[in-house]
């Protein structure tokens, strides 16, 4: 993600094309790890593509995708999926009871003035 947002950050900064050294130098600014191999591949993935293309296509991808899959149901069994909306089942909450500590009188006979 990182490495996304750097060549993302290099695009919104007016470099329509950057390169392997401008990323490097984004994430230096930062302080994040640098991971050539993963530099290298996402620019294999965005040569030649228009970012505003890619972008478009990523939300496509996304919207299928999350209207095809019901959220709620991946956490476990207390939730259902009604036309496409999550249907959250509420849990009873248990009442906990608080356990009183027992002082013994005896700690709080004290006088300040002793």
């Amino acid at each position: 993600m990182k490495v996304i947002a750097a060549y993302l950050l290099a695009q919104l900064g007016g470099n329509s094309s950057p390169s392997a050294n401008d990323l490097k130098k984004i994430l230096n600014s930062v302080g994040a790890e640098i991971d050539d191999v993963k530099i290298e591949l996402l620019l294999s993935q965005v040569e030649g593509k228009d970012i505003n293309e890619l972008i478009a296509a990523g939300k496509q991808k996304l919207a299928s995708t999350t209207t095809s899959m019901s959220f709620g149901c991946i956490g476990g069994t207390n939730n259902a999926s009604v036309d496409g909306q999550v249907v959250v089942k509420e849990k009873k909450e248990e009442k906990k009871v608080d356990k009183e500590e027992e002082f013994d009188e005896e700690d709080f006979n004290f006088s300040l003035f002793d």
